[in-house]
């Protein structure tokens, strides 16, 4: 079975730009037969552009993310004009829980959050500078449903994969890719057009993936470095992502902040 996916962007952030264009948040609509409505991360939500400064911080509102201030961009006002109602979404699944990811999760207060259980792990101890900058406790303050996952199952084209979501189909996986956080994770979609793969903040600049013709940006590829966790990791994991792409074309590959589209 295939799923039907819908792409949204919840934010546009002038604070940093790849070639030329201000860097995105992207956000999957999974429509599926049994379970709802499953979004992949939330973007910024409608909380967020309402009081951006408290929500996320002078840094990321007014510095290196300054995103426009549109409400329209939050997943509940698109999952809205897609025809759907708010309450359809019963499913989140996150890459990992940085404060971009997640600004939307209060928009769905009723809906199961699946995350890695080494990433809700980090983002509720908020142990150390790092930690305390990306994981904002507001964010969740409503009480959200979490169900945590350690890495087990089958291989997914040589990754480990966490299988199976409990109440999803088959078809979404959480795919392990720490490095930019301890618990980061891409996300798998069997689609209608075949797989996707969600790499999250797993890479920022396309070229690192697809080489230097998709792309070159210093300044992207200096926050990259300051906002990972473990350095050795994220380019082991990089590595494998080059390896899929040219192994298996037929997955596509992108992710959460590349301006250039969905996928890359």
């Amino acid at each position: 079975m295939s799923l039907r996916v819908h792409h949204l962007n919840c934010a546009h952030l002038t604070g940093m730009s790849l070639d030329g264009e201000h860097l995105a948040c992207h956000v999957l609509l999974i429509e599926t037969p049994s379970s709802g409505l499953v979004l992949v991360d939330t973007g910024l939500g409608s909380s967020d552009y309402a009081a951006i400064s408290s929500r996320l911080g002078v840094g990321f509102a007014y510095g290196y993310g300054r995103p426009v201030i549109d409400p329209s961009l939050a997943a509940v006002a698109q999952v809205r004009d897609l025809g759907f109602q708010p309450d359809d979404v019963r499913h989140i699944v996150q890459t990992h829980l940085d404060l971009d990811h997640v600004g939307g999760l209060s928009d769905f207060p009723w809906a199961t959050v699946q995350v890695h259980g080494d990433e809700l792990v980090a983002a509720m101890s908020r142990k150390g500078v790092k930690a305390h900058g990306r994981y904002h406790p507001r964010m969740w303050a409503h009480g959200p449903r979490f169900q945590a996952y350690s890495v087990e199952g089958e291989a997914w084209f040589g990754f480990q994969a966490v299988r199976q979501l409990r109440g999803l189909p088959e078809e979404v996986l959480l795919i392990p890719l720490v490095g930019h956080t301890l618990g980061h994770c891409g996300v798998a979609v069997h689609s209608e057009d075949g797989w996707l793969l969600d790499a999250g903040d797993a890479y920022f600049n396309p070229s690192t993936i697809y080489g230097p013709s998709a792309g070159h940006a210093r300044k992207l590829r200096l926050f990259e470095t300051i906002v990972t966790t473990n350095r050795n990791q994220r380019r082991h994991n990089q590595a494998r992502l080059r390896q899929l792409v040219a192994d298996h074309p037929e997955v596509r590959v992108f992710n959460a902040h590349d301006p250039g589209g969905f996928p890359h």
